[in-house]
């Protein structure tokens, strides 16, 4: 628990969507990309690792591991495992179709509940040979793919677009996207793809409703640069409207594509201030948060620490479009209610989302679900709750294998070791 609010500048590493995006587009590229910034946790060494397998060169920086040279090669056969990394699960199986050899491709056992299926049959529409529906699976690669057009049903995951999207200038055809059914989840997630491309000079035309066509050609090498993890960042700004303090993050980007950005809005709804001078964001928090009714379609990962907040809030918050979640690391939505109320909370679950009502909260063990948001939700609120302790604090290395550290360092009024 918190003895004071919290007052701390933290300096967060670097983007895990960004990251996992660039190493798959320098992989395709014609010639070595050089990437800096580089998250290294659990979910991007698995895709660094991925494309190793598949005959791509990975070669860190001795001397700082976060710069990472990519030089591609011819793709062949091998092993993938994606442990609980959605992005390896759906953006390797296009690239594994290009590959002279079987790939196949397993995780971790909670992983084999998420769906998969849905880039298994669009492959296969485009004339991938597919062994399986679920994890663990099998791609059957003969070096090509002849491409063309796809029907597909995203509403589950915008992952499902962009995995296709991402290697679709090295099939025959390209690719024409056309989908399907309820809204499309975390459509920055989408436009952020999309941007990389045409930064690696891809032809994408998003210009229609619901479908994406990109056209067959190079893939340019690009030295990215990444920026910091605005999702990750979330956790800590959220610690000073939690607490009434200050927290403040360097290189917060004047333009990006990461939905996590958005938090700024959802913590000045609540009753914090927030500003950026010189490239630093700073969150001042409020005497006390107000509650929140907000559609979170766009913004799903932020859940578990905006329902963590509204927890803490002295008004109703209602939280919508985030239905998709049922189907992340764990059931989300299942995971806050239970938790929340294990403390004391008063947490529902409706049809697409959350209901939160003010209610004290006591301490208690929050579990993570071996989810990474779901264990900084907990630590937010053991900020404010006496007596919260976090079952599986070590699920953070997914997305951010210093988090503990980080954290007390926060507590302590500094993010330097």
């Amino acid at each position: 628990m918190a003895v004071r609010p919290v007052a701390a500048t933290v300096s967060v590493p670097g983007s895990k969507s960004i990251t996992n995006r660039a190493v798959v587009i320098a992989a395709l590229a014609d010639t070595p990309s050089t990437l800096t910034g580089v998250l290294r946790s659990r979910d991007t060494d698995l895709m660094l690792d991925a494309v190793a397998t598949l005959g791509v060169g990975v070669s860190p920086d001795p001397a700082d591991p976060t710069t990472v040279t990519i030089t591609p090669d011819a793709l062949t056969g091998g092993h993938v495992d994606c442990g609980l990394a959605g992005t390896v699960m759906r953006f390797v199986p296009p690239m594994a179709a290009l590959a002279h050899g079987t790939v196949t491709v397993d995780g971790d056992e909670q992983m084999r509940a998420r769906p998969v299926d849905t880039i298994l049959s669009a492959l296969r529409d485009l004339g991938v040979a597919v062994e399986g529906r679920t994890l663990p699976f099998g791609i059957a690669g003969t070096g090509s793919v002849r491409g063309g057009e796809v029907t597909i049903d995203a509403s589950s995951s915008s992952q499902f677009v962009s995995g296709l999207l991402i290697s679709a200038a090295r099939f025959d055809a390209g690719v024409t996207i056309h989908h399907v059914g309820k809204p499309v989840p975390s459509q920055p997630h989408i436009d952020m793809t999309i941007e990389m491309l045409r930064t690696a000079g891809v032809t994408v035309d998003a210009g229609v409703a619901n479908t994406w066509r990109v056209v067959p050609g190079p893939v340019a090498a690009v030295d990215w640069r990444i920026e910091p993890d605005l999702s990750n960042a979330a956790a800590f700004v959220a610690a000073a409207a939690a607490t009434g303090g200050e927290v403040s993050i360097p290189l917060w980007p004047d333009h990006t594509t990461q939905p996590g950005a958005q938090i700024v809005d959802v913590l000045v709804e609540m009753g914090a201030t927030a500003q950026i001078d010189g490239g630093v964001l700073t969150v001042r928090g409020p005497h006390q948060l107000s509650g929140l009714t907000a559609d979170l379609r766009d913004i799903g990962e932020l859940t578990p620490t905006i329902a963590a907040l509204c927890a803490l809030a002295d008004s109703t918050s209602v939280l919508s479009g985030i239905a998709h979640l049922r189907g992340h690391e764990t059931d989300r939505l299942t995971a806050l209610a239970t938790e929340i109320t294990r403390l004391g909370g008063r947490c529902t679950e409706t049809a697409d989302g959350l209901r939160i009502e003010p209610a004290p909260l006591h301490g208690g063990l929050w579990h993570a679900y071996a989810d990474h948001r779901m264990a900084t939700a907990g630590a937010l609120l053991g900020l404010v709750v006496d007596g919260v302790a976090v079952d599986d604090i070590a699920c953070t290395a997914k997305t951010m294998p210093d988090f503990p550290a980080m954290w007390q360092r926060m507590l302590a009024g500094t993010d330097q070791p």
